[in-house]
């Protein structure tokens, strides 16, 4: 790997010294690029060339544009040899200690294009912020991938072979469209993008050479064409990267900003508005996420084969399953809604409540298995309508954790506690022993099993066949020496009901025989699962593969869980 730097610059006098004293230690040759800059600031930039030798000065004749300025200075770095380049903006925006940590990246990937994926502080303008997540928006539909986090970010390490086809294939273009249109290509082109977080500043004396309108329409321009483009390569994309992958590494389909989008729609025009953004963006993960909907069509193949009579599904396969994607995204406002203490508690039938608090009320603590059917966050009721109880949800992987950070916005004063670990080990029992002697409520999904606890699962039949259970929290509620429940909490027409079930007796016990008590336990759990499962196959909300053998699916530690 030969690596070199590649910087643009259009009259950034101000910071350019600045930005190459910190590059200077990093002993890499440097292409600098002079896209026609005004005499003082050419001066200068011939003035700092002379006074290092690792410096070479290329230069335009008029101001063509940054994408220009970068493609001379990538060509010019392929042509001498070198492997790669790493983009670096003139303007002091980019946190050039990272750098290192992008040639590792480059070093470990030498066949990737990496990029920086910004995090912005408060200097940022809110404008070009929001404009961003558009055009993501855009490249997310272009690429039919999220490999592609952020389009613009000009702080890139780029294979040069590969780039230098792209350029002799294609035109791309010249301003400020070329950060976008070049990842988009070079994905098309099957290279692969590869994120790295970066801290970006926009500073008080910095200049931007961004013309809204201009550079907008060059933009909106751009993406038709992408679009296009996307449509001829459907087949290519749709097959790009299809891999088994355990449910809790799969890449998460959508981002932070995106549901933080959702909850502005909300806040402003409740469930109507909501729904207006939602939609259009569920039928786009219907259409591209064929794992996903492949999952959701053999459930619902399932449960129809037992239930014929069903009267939520119809005999279209694919209609039902666009009608679960659509549940799952109306389960998503009802969570925002109870999150929000909008959602009346009339709404919402609790039969064997007064049971569970009063034991709580008491101060005996409690463990409560719940699963992916139907809302757990509707446990939120509890905590809302008795404030002294205090309830604890156990995130076993970072898939909600987007999703609780918006949640989190919105109420603040929530008493609903979110406890995320990767999994069920010796420090997070000792940490929820002590929450249920506390007389607090702790509450664990026990129908996914984790990438991080291979070969610690049980089998259980589940709607005709063998399907994986965690032991994690079934061991950890026979350890608990508290009263344990099952919860499933369905909506119906006349909204939720909340079916509390005692299970203790199911899981306590001396510890010999324990493993054949709990293999017993999860059975049973899994028939309850099953029962409800068929009484709301609309609301199964685990869109993927339940039945695969957990020993044999792929475990790919540097992705996101779904």
């Amino acid at each position: 790997m030969k690596i070199t730097l590649v910087i643009p610059n259009y009259n950034h006098k101000e910071a350019i010294a600045k930005t190459l004293d910190n590059l200077a230690e990093l002993n890499l040759h440097c292409y600098l690029i002079d896209d026609g800059s005004n005499d003082e600031t050419r001066y200068l930039l011939q003035e700092l060339a002379n006074q290092h030798s690792w410096i070479t000065l290329i230069h335009h004749p008029y101001n063509r544009g940054k994408g220009a300025a970068v493609m001379t200075g990538l060509r010019a770095a392929f042509r001498d040899g070198y492997t790669h380049a790493l983009q670096v903006d003139a303007d002091g925006q980019h946190n050039l200690t990272d750098i290192p940590a992008m040639i590792d990246k480059a070093s470990a990937h030498p066949d990737a294009l990496i990029s920086g994926q910004p995090i912005y502080d408060d200097s940022v303008p809110k404008g070009r912020l929001y404009g961003r997540y558009i055009t993501h928006f855009w490249v997310w539909v272009e690429t039919l991938s999220f490999d592609i986090k952020d389009s613009m970010c000009g702080f890139r390490v780029y294979p040069l072979s590969a780039t230098e086809q792209l350029f002799q294939q294609t035109q791309l273009g010249e301003r400020m469209d070329f950060d976008i249109e070049v990842l988009v290509r070079l994905y098309w082109q099957g290279v692969d993008i590869i994120h790295l977080p970066t801290q970006v500043i926009y500073p008080e004396d910095g200049i931007s050479h961004f013309q809204g309108l201009k550079d907008n329409l060059r933009i909106s321009k751009l993406h038709t064409r992408l679009f296009f483009g996307m449509l001829a390569r459907l087949p290519k994309l749709l097959t790009r990267n299809k891999s088994t992958l355990h449910w809790s590494n799969m890449r998460e389909r959508g981002s932070y900003i995106g549901i933080r989008l959702l909850a502005e729609c909300y806040r402003w025009g409740g469930h109507w508005l909501c729904r207006a953004f939602m939609y259009p963006v569920i039928l786009y993960f219907f259409l591209t996420g064929s794992t996903t909907r492949q999952a959701s069509m053999k459930f619902l193949h399932k449960v129809r084969q037992l239930e014929p009579n069903n009267s939520q599904l119809t005999a279209h396969s694919w209609h039902d399953s666009f009608r679960h994607f659509l549940f799952f995204g109306n389960a998503a406002l009802d969570r925002i809604d109870a999150w929000c203490n909008k959602l009346k508690l009339d709404e919402v039938r609790f039969p064997k409540k007064d049971k569970l608090t009063s034991l709580l009320e008491s101060g005996q603590g409690a463990v409560m298995l719940a699963s992916h059917l139907g809302n757990i966050e509707l446990c939120r009721a509890i905590s809302t309508q008795y404030t002294q109880i205090k309830v604890n949800v156990l995130v076993l992987t970072q898939n909600a954790e987007n999703f609780n950070r918006v949640l989190k916005q919105l109420n603040p004063s929530s008493s609903l506690n979110l406890i995320q670990v990767s999994e069920l080990g010796p420090a997070s029992s000792m940490l929820l022993k002590q929450k249920v002697e506390d007389g607090e409520l702790v509450v664990i999904a026990a129908d996914r099993t984790s990438s991080n606890a291979e070969g610690r699962v049980f089998y259980a039949p589940f709607l005709g066949e063998e399907a994986a259970f965690p032991q994690g929290p079934f061991i950890l509620a026979s350890l608990m020496d508290c009263p344990t429940f099952l919860m499933f909490c369905l909506k119906e027409k006349t909204g939720y009901q909340v079916h509390l079930e005692e299970f203790t007796q199911s899981i306590t016990g001396s510890r010999k025989g324990r493993m054949e008590r709990l293999q017993k336990a999860v059975t049973i759990y899994a028939q309850r699962l099953e029962h409800y499962a068929r009484r709301a196959p609309l609301q199964w909300f685990n869109f993927y593969d339940f039945w695969h053998n957990d020993n044999e699916i792929v475990r790919h530690p540097n992705m996101s869980s779904k």
